[in-house]
């Protein structure tokens, strides 16, 4: 009934209210208990959402059981599988460089990609001997120079100038691909008319989570959910295992259309040379009226910092506090409503805590 309904409603009339108003009661042979108990309501369910997508859709779009009990995925339909343009920043670092793109060429099922890598100013003969090695080894990919001084959001935006795809994939280069499928998951989200940034499912090296979402004021400006939970854990409210939107993802690895891309000006490289550059574009993307969708269905690894290092130096310190007053400024991240977070939720940890309300109820 609610989702025929939503079919005749707009957007701007459904709202949430961050209050309990109701107690969930479970009885035996109650299918509030087990999905086991009422495998027709499991079933119903799917069959309400697949009819639902196919009227909204004009086409097929399957609909199967999720990794819990009542959630479900979709399977979004790839007529057209279009040429994406996977873009990854490097200097040097070649022990790292060569894990990140090896493992998407080895393992990745999507076939219609290229891997621009920008030399941002490599200096060692190993590095440049595993640059010419690895363009002569697949066709796919493509070494670009930039020597300019470190700048993450310039070295994008130019490499964006001569990327050949249709879609875009910002790709860090201390990242490895773990399922397979992982290109095919985002670009299936990023081809939806009213998708705009996709991100994806990130873990550290002991298999603890690194990414699984942007909250938007969490720590002031932004910060991770879920941070360090165990791989295999369903997060708050199964939040670790379905699909979601999110106010912004983590540029680590995301995608989007190069359209959408050159629409919002790409990333602040006036700015944001480093830190922030990608919620501040998330969040221009999300005011230019597009989605961010986070899904756990791309699973990477992602050895944070390996190649940059952390905000250690009285230098990198007083850019990452300039960064961070240009986002609470421009986007009053300090008192910003996240719609992707419950009020009743601290900002202070990311891990979905019951906390002070952080506006008027």
């Amino acid at each position: 009934m609610l989702l025929r309904v939503l079919e005749h409603c707009s957007e701007k009339q459904v709202r949430h209210i961050p209050k309990v108003l109701y107690s969930w009661r479970t009885s035996p042979g109650s299918k509030a208990s087990e999905r086991s108990e009422k495998k027709y309501a499991v079933e119903a369910g799917r069959l309400a959402l697949e009819e639902h997508l196919t009227r909204q859709n004009g086409v097929k779009v399957g609909v199967r059981e999720g990794a819990f009990p009542f959630t479900y995925r979709v399977d979004w339909p790839i007529t057209e599988a279009p040429l994406v343009s996977l873009i990854i920043p490097t200097r040097d670092m070649v022990n790292v460089l060569r894990v990140a793109v090896e493992s998407i060429l080895e393992k990745t099922t999507y076939e219609n990609y290229e891997i621009i890598i920008v030399d941002n100013g490599s200096q060692k003969a190993e590095t440049l001997s595993w640059f010419r090695e690895i363009q002569a080894f697949d066709t796919r990919v493509r070494v670009v120079s930039d020597s300019s001084p470190f700048n993450y959001s310039r070295l994008n935006n130019r490499a964006v100038r001569m990327a050949k795809g249709e879609v875009l994939g910002l790709v860090n280069n201390d990242v490895e691909v773990i399922s397979p499928d992982w290109l095919t998951e985002m670009v299936s989200l990023t081809i939806r008319d009213d998708v705009g940034c996709v991100g994806a499912k990130l873990y550290y090296p002991d298999d603890t989570v690194q990414h699984a979402g942007v909250v938007i004021g969490m720590g002031g400006v932004a910060g991770h959910t879920h941070l360090r939970c165990k791989r295999g854990d369903h997060g708050y409210f199964t939040r670790l295992c379905n699909r979601q939107e999110y106010s912004a993802v983590t540029a680590a690895c995301l995608l989007v259309e190069k359209d959408i891309y050159q629409e919002v000006g790409g990333l602040n490289e006036n700015e944001l040379t480093v830190a922030f550059n990608d919620v501040d574009f998330c969040l221009k993307v999300g005011a230019a009226g597009y989605r961010n969708v986070w899904t756990p269905y791309a699973e990477l690894y992602h050895y944070e910092s390996i190649s940059r290092g952390y905000e250690d130096t009285p230098e990198k310190l007083t850019r990452f506090n300039r960064e961070k007053r240009y986002m609470i400024d421009t986007w009053a991240t300090d008192k910003f409503r996240d719609p992707a977070y419950n009020a009743n939720l601290t900002l202070k940890r990311s891990d979905f805590s019951i906390g002070e309300p952080q506006w008027e109820l």
